[in-house]
């Protein structure tokens, strides 16, 4: 990528270089010379009036010789580098500015060129005979008294127009050569800051692509390439994070998936061969049924997972007593209250609260909470419920007195299969999915759930629903 970009620059800046001065070169001269032709007409013309006026009067009104009239149009035509005829109505030329015998031989212009004198301008060689080069003639009548009295004539070389267009052209072409070094300058200042963090961020995606997801990449400048960076580095880290998840997840699932079936197969080839007394079998029976539930229940609870990430979970919206859901979920836990000595405190409102929600799932989320928080309450202590209204959300708590969550670990109790070092011995039965699914239920409801934990003094979950007031329930 960087070679071919480096040639795309390249190419371009010899384009640029060659059209502008190939324009320079053919139009721009032309347009110099065309410039300095008409300015030398104004000038030329502009002076042809000022010595009809100024000295040909005073000549026809006989106040100025011939010759003291050569004397002066000799210094116009060094000043002007222009030579100055006076020509008379017949076309005879009467002085000549710097060569007398077109006088003396009494040359008649109109025998040489009959149209000279009735175009004010030419720029070609109209006298071959008399110069031998191109040349700027300008004719100029002189009137006294409204007649025509004669004409002045100025001659000017073309190469001498030609010479000064081609000394503005070389200011032109060393500007051009100026610029086009200042252009080489700023391409490759364009190049550095656009192709070389473009190449890092390349060959950063590169290491990515092959798993290398430490490698580092910065871009030193603060503009959309940093920004492109960032993100770069930003998807990265969360394929990183997603790549150690599915590892960890995999890693989880196989472990709890091998623990029953080893179980199973075990106990299943003891009865087989006999290794298992008859009378006993019924035990090993029970047991091979427990981690049979027990795979239907990770296998259930993972494909409930998979739904909700899939975004194919219908909600059964529907209005309902949030407190008799809550009483009717912890009568169902009286068992395993009573082996513990466990009590479950209800504290709720005198009148009764009524939510919108998935009646099935929110039932789903209280049984979830009440059993992980009997798992982890010590024996002889107490759990509670409570609800209350706030603003337009009703809450929920589920308080124990148990052992507590790390706080290093309650933001990971939500991660799939995860399981605090303390909760390993005391939840044999979990699958680690249980709060997974809680937070699921509350996404796709659109409401929050958190956790406040001190570890060895307990733990709280609160989740929100949308209050319905009674009437319009």
């Amino acid at each position: 990528m960087k070679r071919s970009l480096l040639v795309k620059f390249v190419v371009c800046y010899l384009f640029m270089g060659i059209s502008i001065f190939t324009i320079l070169n053919t139009f721009g001269i032309n347009r110099i010379q065309h410039s300095l032709v008409e300015n030398k007409k104004d000038v030329i013309y502009e002076e042809a009036g000022i010595i009809s006026s100024e000295y040909m009067n005073n000549y026809y009104m006989d106040q100025l010789s011939l010759g003291s009239l050569r004397i002066q149009l000799g210094t116009i035509d060094t000043f002007l580098n222009a030579r100055i005829w006076i020509v008379q109505t017949d076309g005879t030329v009467i002085l000549d500015t710097r060569d007398s015998s077109i006088v003396r031989n009494q040359v008649n212009i109109n025998e040489l060129n009959p149209d000279f004198l009735e175009n004010t301008f030419s720029e070609d060689n109209s006298f071959p005979k008399i110069f031998s080069e191109k040349m700027l003639s300008v004719v100029y009548p002189v009137t006294t008294n409204y007649q025509i009295k004669g004409f002045i004539v100025l001659h000017t070389p073309l190469a001498a127009i030609a010479s000064e267009s081609i000394y503005y052209t070389d200011i032109i072409n060393i500007c051009f050569l100026i610029f086009m070094v200042l252009m080489l300058f700023v391409m490759a200042y364009l190049f550095y800051v656009t192709v070389v963090p473009l190449h890092s961020i390349a060959k950063a995606a590169k290491e990515y692509s092959d798993g290398n997801f430490d490698y580092p990449l910065e871009i030193g400048s603060h503009d959309e390439y940093r920004t492109l960076a960032g993100s770069v580095s930003y998807m990265a880290g969360e394929i990183k994070s997603l790549d150690d998840y599915q590892k960890k997840f995999v890693a989880n699932i196989s472990h709890d998936f091998r623990s029953p079936l080893t179980s199973i197969k075990g106990y299943a080839e003891a009865i087989l061969d006999g290794t298992i007394p008859v009378e006993m079998q019924g035990k090993y029976l029970e047991i091979i049924l427990f981690e049979t539930e027990r795979l239907t229940k990770l296998t259930t609870n993972l494909l409930e997972l998979n739904r909700f990430e899939n975004k194919g979970v219908l909600l059964d919206i529907t209005t309902f007593d949030i407190n008799q859901v809550i009483k009717k979920t912890a009568e169902s836990f009286e068992g395993s209250c009573l082996k513990k000595n466990i009590s479950i405190e209800l504290v709720f409102l005198e009148r009764e609260t009524y939510v919108s929600a998935d009646m099935g799932k929110i039932q789903q989320v209280l049984y979830n909470l009440l059993d992980n928080a009997i798992k982890f309450s010590h024996h002889d202590s107490e759990i509670c419920v409570r609800t209350e209204e706030k603003g337009e959300k009703v809450l929920v708590s589920v308080k124990d007195y148990g052992i507590g969550i790390p706080k290093e670990s309650q933001k990971k109790v939500w991660e799939r299969f995860y399981k605090t070092d303390a909760s390993r011995g005391k939840d044999k039965k979990g699958t680690g999915l249980g709060l997974s699914i809680t937070r699921e239920i509350i996404s796709v409801h659109n409401e929050n759930i958190n956790l406040i934990s001190t570890e060895g003094i307990g733990s709280e979950f609160i989740f929100s629903l949308p209050r319905v007031e009674p009437e319009e329930a």
